[in-house]
């Protein structure tokens, strides 16, 4: 079976997006201005009048009719083949997006029956509990990419997140020295580096 590449593409935005969010753990507050983008103003001009305001949060009555359409498409593609592990990976990746977490698990929980070595699917429920602060959950999917893959340098990366997230900040602090030792010449590295000075802060 050919994948197209959008797919691939799909698949590797999900995974940068949880790599941004374990990075960005509650550790660090400010941005480096020390002004808080939430608060300042939009400009007025023709380029953004259209962009809503922070508050301006997505709902059912604003939320793009394609981004509907094609949720819909993905769970019937899912009813018709509860088996295509594409097909449940991009409608779990989209119920993940439309806020629907709760949902999306069971769908990638489908896909580790099928193929319970699925990394990407590891990170994605990670990231799932690491939003809802439920660490512990996050750490047992994280180990779980550990437990076949021990060298797997973003899971590593985002379990010294998960505990600088949950105050474990000695463990943390641990996994990141070992991954600027062991993986000296990675863009997670230069992560935990930058993790690592934060830490002292």
């Amino acid at each position: 079976m050919k994948i197209k590449p959008i797919y691939m593409y799909a698949a590797v935005v999900v995974i940068a997006i949880a790599v941004v969010v374990f990075t960005s753990w509650n550790g660090s507050k400010t941005s480096d201005s020390g002004v808080d983008i939430m608060q300042q103003q939009m400009p007025d001009d023709d380029i953004h009048k259209n962009l809503k305001k922070p508050d301006d949060l997505p709902t059912k009555e604003n939320v793009n009719e394609s981004a509907i359409k094609q949720l819909e498409e993905l769970k019937k593609s899912v009813e018709e083949n509860p088996n295509d592990t594409l097909k449940l990976r991009q409608y779990a990746d989209y119920l993940t997006m439309a806020h629907k977490q709760d949902e999306a698990i069971s769908y990638y929980e489908k896909i580790l029956k099928v193929n319970p070595k699925r990394t990407d699917i590891y990170i994605s429920l990670a990231y799932i509990y690491f939003t809802q602060s439920d660490f512990n959950k996050a750490e047992e999917y994280t180990n779980r990419i550990l437990s076949y893959d021990k060298n797997n340098v973003h899971a590593l990366y985002n379990l010294g997140a998960i505990w600088a997230s949950s105050n474990q900040k000695e463990k943390a602090k641990q996994v990141w020295e070992r991954i600027v030792k062991e993986f000296p010449d990675t863009e997670t590295s230069n992560l935990a580096r930058n993790s690592l000075s934060r830490l002292q802060e």
